[in-house]
């Protein structure tokens, strides 16, 4: 038997990304061991697989018959190692996730959904972290994931980076400050802030912004939704900060703008947090890397973060 599973698996990668360049990159392979393993599979089959310099590239009628084994096979054999690992760690039976805001929504949900695609067996659900501690929840075993900017040290739990973004406070463009690029804190002194519905400690335009310099906003009002924070705002009711990747469309639209909160900006790191108990466990790793991935395909403005990084800033 000639065909071998890496040949599937590049065959897969070239499809979903147009280029061997790419799908060397996607592989951990260099360019001449992708070129390599397919002038073997044309050479031992004596026909070409590809339309030579076609972009994104192109499948001959052989290359698409090979592209269907893998499309087929390649999915029972992954699902087969997932069980067998799982077997041996002992099996992830649910996660049950809490998120702390809306926002999260954007990107959580599509990888839910391929979570659940590669491990229809695990039960999922999803709750919303404002009217319980969820990191409490998660050490007493009621939830099973916490994806949280509030980081709190215990040897229960355990901390997987997803990704570095930017805090910006939003106003109306009709607002005073939309004519600034940057605010001190002493330009919140007089306005209404809007957040969601968590304490303030919890809350890093408080923790790490307004605190630091003894400014208190005027007012302080609050509401679960994004989209209602951001039609409040709108409507000029208030100022608010998100998250940068949160605002991408209505940026677009000009029916906010987005100002640094200082001269260097407010950054922090959003987590997956979980019991260090089963954090080597293979289905919650997968998960953590398939939420990483769906976050850096779909938003804008987020940065890596190391695992020698750890940004301590909480939510928004």
């Amino acid at each position: 038997m000639f065909i071998e599973l890496r040949h599937l698996k590049t065959l897969l990668s070239l499809h979903e990304h147009g280029s061997v360049s790419k799908a060397a990159d996607h592989l951990h392979l260099t360019q001449s061991a992708i070129s390599h393993q397919l002038k073997s599979l044309e050479d031992y089959f004596d026909c070409p697989l590809f339309i030579r310099k076609s972009y994104p590239l192109q499948f001959t009628s052989a290359g698409m018959h090979l592209l269907e084994l893998a499309t087929s096979i390649l999915p029972q054999v992954e699902s087969t190692e997932r069980d067998l690992i799982g077997m041996a760690q002992g099996q992830l039976e649910r996660l049950h996730i809490a998120v702390e805001c809306h926002s999260c929504f954007q990107w959580l949900l599509p990888a839910m959904n391929k979570f659940r695609t590669q491990w229809p067996k695990i039960e999922m659900d999803l709750s919303l972290g404002f009217s319980f501690e969820p990191l409490p929840a998660l050490r007493r075993g009621n939830i099973d994931l916490v994806i949280t900017s509030d980081p709190v040290d215990h040897p229960d739990i355990s901390y997987e980076p997803l990704f570095q973004f930017q805090g910006v406070l939003v106003v109306s463009p009709i607002h005073p400050l939309s004519r600034k690029s940057w605010v001190d804190p002493a330009d919140l002194k007089n306005e209404i802030l809007i957040t969601y519905p968590v304490e303030k400690h919890r809350l890093s335009i408080y923790t790490h912004f307004l605190d630091p310099a003894r400014i208190n906003p005027a007012g302080r009002r609050t509401a679960e939704l994004t989209l209602m924070i951001l039609q409040l705002v709108v409507s000029n009711r208030g100022v608010t900060v998100l998250p940068n990747w949160a605002i991408v469309d209505e940026l677009a639209r000009e029916e906010v703008k987005s100002l640094s909160l200082g001269k260097e900006g407010l950054w922090a790191t959003l987590y997956a947090a979980m019991r260090t108990k089963e954090r080597e466990f293979h289905a919650m790793k997968s998960f953590t890397q398939l939420a990483r991935d769906t976050c850096f395909k779909h938003l804008s403005g987020i940065l890596p973060v190391s695992h020698e990084h750890y940004s301590r800033h909480t939510i928004f």
